[in-house]
């Protein structure tokens, strides 16, 4: 996807402390799908001028896991755009919601 995009510099984050030990060397991976991802980035470093990968704390990646389970999801539709709106208030007034228990 960033080759695609023409990037020659990639910064990347991760929650995940295995990947990104992996991804960096300093773990081995073991299983035959991700020996298959390591590869494909190395092939992938060879043809970019920088590759970065860093760890972050999950509670920081909330949103891009939100973003990358619905595109997962989509991946059998035809198109994948994904548009994410921000609203500065909620759409239905906070005045007109209430429980009422009795």
């Amino acid at each position: 996807m960033a080759q695609d995009a023409g990037a020659s510099h990639l910064l990347a984050y991760s929650d995940s402390q295995l990947i990104v030990k992996q991804v960096n060397g300093e773990y081995e991976a073991k299983e035959k799908s991700m020996v298959q991802y390591l590869q494909q980035i190395e092939e992938l470093k060879t043809k970019i001028k920088s590759f970065w990968l860093h760890q972050i704390p999950r509670e920081e990646n909330i949103k891009a896991d939100s973003l990358s389970k619905l595109a997962s999801a989509l991946k059998d539709c035809k198109t994948r755009r994904i548009t994410v709106q921000h609203l500065l208030q909620p759409r239905i007034p906070t005045g007109y919601l209430a429980n009422i228990i009795k």
